[in-house]
C-alpha cells in the first residue's frame, strides 16, 4: 500500500463512490412508494461501501482494515440482492451496469484482502 496516504487514494474507495452515484441515479427512477423501502435500503447499502473502506483504512491495524473490508463485501452482496429484487419488481429499471460495478468492486476488495493478509 505504498503511496497511499489517505483512504481517498484507494481505487476501491473511488469505485465505491461511483457505485453510490449509480444507485442514487437508479433509485430516482423508482416509484415514490419505494422511498422508505427499496430506495432507502439500496442507498444505505451503497453508501456503506466507501464508508467502511474509509473507516477501516483509518483504523490502526491491518486486522481492523480487513474486518471492515469483509463488511464491505457484505454490503456489496446486500446491494446486489436489492438490485435483483428491484429488477424483478420493476423490470424496466436497468441494473446491468451497476451489477458489473459491484462485481468489479468485489474483485478489487478481495484482492486488497489477499494482499493485506499476505503482507
Amino acid at each position: 500500500m505504498e503511496n497511499i496516504t489517505s483512504f481517498r487514494d484507494l481505487k476501491i474507495w473511488q469505485n465505491g463512490l461511483i457505485i453510490v452515484k449509480g444507485v442514487y441515479l437508479l433509485t430516482k427512477k423508482l416509484p415514490r412508494e419505494e422511498l422508505f423501502g427499496l430506495v432507502s435500503q439500496m442507498r444505505r447499502s451503497a453508501v456503506s461501501i466507501p464508508s467502511n473502506i474509509a473507516e477501516g483504512r483509518q483504523r490502526s491495524t491491518k486486522k481492523d482494515f480487513c474486518q471492515f473490508l469483509h463488511i464491505t463485501m457484505g454490503s456489496l452482496a446486500e446491494l446486489e440482492t436489492q438490485l435483483i429484487v428491484t429488477n424483478s419488481l420493476y423490470g424496466e429499471v436497468k441494473i446491468d451496469k451497476l451489477v458489473e460495478l459491484i462485481y468489479e468492486e468485489r474483485r478489487m476488495v478481495s484482492g486488497m484482502l489477499n494482499k493485506l493478509k499476505s503482507s
